[in-house]
């Protein structure tokens, strides 16, 4: 068995290593920083990164299984991609790209609310022991540190508000808070608080379309099913970075310099131990039997596979085809009123695989082999 710690406490999990130079973008405070060599320090891994590998090291030598994934190469590109965005960039459109750097850090804002997700009683949820895994940590400084990363925390930004630094520089703070809301608004982006009744609907949807046994505890289901979005998510936004670095570090296109481009190098590199967390500890999940409220036992890959499944085909599928429609509503707004507008929009396309059906309807078969 590892000799490494696999006992961590939440300070611990938190903990961030030293820096010599505060992380500044567009003159805003932001996490992690940089070492006496000048290389980026990613905030709170001083612990987790060695805490991950621990958990990990220990799952392989108890269970022997391979870790779940889903390989980046084999996820759809962004829309538009690289050469498409530059294409729009050089004919005057920059417009979908700074919606498409404005919704996503909205989007890694909404990381924050991770710290207010209930979770379950974890050590009477598996039937074997939990001490020392990842699982256990969940509630215990994942989750904290997860949140922290998007949101930021106290004084210091996190992902949302770099993302937005990195659109602010590129394109010389082109919008203004009203101009922001009413972008999301076209993008079908609800930023408003949500209410006591607003919740519990969701809730009731959510309940409604279970996949697990009725005894599976509910709150573990939400959960579980939360943990695999967020993976699949934090995959995907893979293609996000290198679509970002790509258009913002041309120097020729968008201001800056290329600072944009490192700032999202930056938060690239905070991203990867999201990613590697989730991995283990829902693999260690799917390595162990589960218990029901009834006492029955359930088989751990059979628990997963059912919330996986779903969560790819939602992804692939239902998400997809929204970001298609909301991001070809971006580039036709964008275009309105030019006499070269639809010309535009057809040499665009003409560079990549998503394709516009006659009735508007945006197609991309390029993930298809994803849902077998």
């Amino acid at each position: 068995m590892t000799t490494m710690q696999v006992e961590f406490t939440e300070d611990e999990l938190l903990a961030d290593d030293p820096v010599v130079e505060p992380l500044l973008a567009n003159g805003v405070r932001c996490h992690g920083g940089f070492d006496a060599d000048g290389d980026y320090v990613s905030p709170r891994t001083a612990n987790r990164w060695p805490a991950i590998r621990a958990w990990e090291e220990q799952r392989v030598e108890q269970f022997g299984t391979p870790i779940l994934d889903v390989p980046l190469e084999t996820w759809p590109e962004n829309f538009p991609n690289i050469e498409q965005s530059k294409f729009l960039l050089r004919h005057g459109v920059p417009g979908p790209t700074i919606s498409a750097l404005t919704r996503i850090g909205t989007v890694e804002g909404f990381g924050g609310m991770l710290r207010l997700l209930p979770t379950p009683d974890f050590r009477a949820t598996f039937d074997e022991d939990i001490a020392g895994t990842a699982i256990a940590h969940i509630s215990g400084g994942l989750f904290e540190a997860h949140a922290r990363d998007e949101a930021g925390f106290e004084d210091e930004a996190g992902h949302n508000l770099m993302w937005f630094a990195a659109r602010d520089i590129a394109f010389d703070n082109p919008v203004t808070e009203d101009e922001t809301a009413r972008m999301l608004a076209r993008m079908g982006i609800d930023n408003s608080p949500k209410s006591d009744a607003d919740l519990a609907r969701m809730r009731q949807a959510a309940m409604a379309v279970r996949v697990l046994p009725d005894d599976v505890d509910f709150v573990l289901e939400m959960v579980v099913s939360r943990m695999i979005g967020l993976l699949l998510i934090e995959i995907s936004a893979f293609h996000g970075f290198r679509w970002a670095e790509g258009v913002l570090s041309d120097t020729e296109l968008v201001a800056g310099e290329g600072e944009a481009a490192r700032i999202i190098s930056y938060v690239r590199a905070d991203e990867t131990p999201h990613v590697a967390w989730l991995r283990t500890a829902l693999s260690e999940m799917r390595d162990r039997t589960w218990v029901g409220t009834s006492g029955r036992r359930y088989d751990g890959h059979d628990m997963i596979s059912r919330l996986w499944d779903r969560a790819l085909q939602d992804s692939l599928l239902l998400r997809r085809q929204d970001n298609l429609q909301f991001t070809m509503s971006e580039i036709e707004h964008a275009v309105a009123g030019r006499s070269d507008g639809d010309d535009l929009i057809a040499e665009m396309l003409a560079m990549g695989p998503v394709t516009r059906q006659a009735d508007g309807t945006m197609v991309d078969r390029t993930g298809d082999h994803l849902l077998g």
